[in-house]
């Protein structure tokens, strides 16, 4: 329980995830999507990873920073679907503090590393375009391996506190959390407390993370256009070619984040469905979409995987 006997304030032991409120009956039948998307996530970037892994052309800063970004929505994805499966299969909507809370720091702080991969892989673009006979001596694989160390660093290290932040706070209201994972936004309102200290470092940690990665990824794109139009016109669309796949895995990360970020600070209630669909969407959308854009966008990705189906075809035929 949140309070005592006594109406005193007590610490909180458990929360309840409700899953979409309003939906109890069809949410068991919207599992089955939403699992199958979950599959499709894993099953597609663990493509990706095995066919950069085993292809030595391949073997370029570029699709090394491809693997890390599925690894991550691998794991990201997994920090959050399995346990909204049992939610809306099982009706399990109990989860403990401290298992909250590790949920919690997992998607926080994987959510910092995905940021902070995009934003090296648009570094790796502007490097290619932009001072291209640089590229082999800059993005060198110690520097790749660097950055990737950097990523992991960044990530928990920004996100380390929040769990500390929450576990000093106590709770006398309610521990019905309004999504079907804890998210630091949404626990720190059922504390009966002064959170002032919880919102400041979210917005510090979104504006040094997020603000500031979006901010020169844009730059770095900027900066790319500028060389690009000076370029020939074959030119030009070999350059544009290799940046879409990247500009699109930046779209599908940071506008369900930022929407979300948006709805959980400037949202009236948390009353209508639209922030809940929204969360349990937006860990789910990057996972999925990625490995189909770099699929249908990268040339050697798209021959390997056509090449593997073309091989399965022709030994299942009698």
């Amino acid at each position: 329980t949140m309070v005592d006997t006594n109406g005193s304030e007590s610490s909180a032991t458990y929360f309840i995830l409700i899953g979409l409120p309003g939906l109890e009956k069809a949410q068991f039948w919207l599992a089955f999507p939403l699992c199958s998307l979950y599959l499709i996530a894993v099953l597609g970037n663990l493509t990706v990873i095995c066919i950069v892994r085993t292809e030595h052309r391949l073997h370029e800063p570029m699709y090394i920073f491809l693997c890390m970004l599925s690894g991550l929505d691998i794991l990201i994805s997994t920090s959050s679907m399995p346990r909204m499966m049992a939610i809306f299969w099982f009706n399990s909507t109990t989860i403990q503090f401290d298992a909250c809370l590790l949920q919690m720091f997992a998607i926080h702080s994987l959510s910092g590393m995905e940021s902070t991969v995009l934003l090296a892989m648009a570094f790796d673009r502007y490097v290619a375009i932009c001072h291209p006979l640089r590229h082999a001596t800059v993005l060198t694989l110690p520097c790749v391996t660097k950055i990737g160390v950097a990523a992991v660093v960044r990530g928990t290290s920004l996100m380390a506190p929040l769990p500390i932040f929450i576990k000093r706070l106590p709770f006398c209201r309610s521990n019905i959390l309004s999504h079907s994972y804890c998210l630091h936004q949404d626990v720190m309102k059922l504390a009966c407390a002064d959170i002032r200290v919880n919102i400041i470092y979210g917005l510090i940690v979104i504006i040094s993370a997020i603000g500031l990665d979006s901010l020169l990824i844009s730059l770095s794109y900027l900066l790319i256009l500028k060389t690009v139009l000076g370029l020939t016109r074959e030119a030009q669309a070999k350059a544009f070619g290799t940046c879409v796949s990247h500009v699109c895995a930046v779209f599908i990360f940071y506008v369900p984040f930022i929407g979300l970020s948006m709805v959980h600070r400037f949202g009236k209630r948390h009353d209508s469905l639209l922030p809940i669909i929204m969360a349990n969407t937006y860990l789910l959308v990057p996972p999925v979409l990625n490995p189909i854009v770099y699929g249908v966008k990268t040339k050697e990705i798209r021959q390997r995987i056509l090449r593997l189906f073309h091989v399965t075809t022709h030994t299942s035929d009698p």
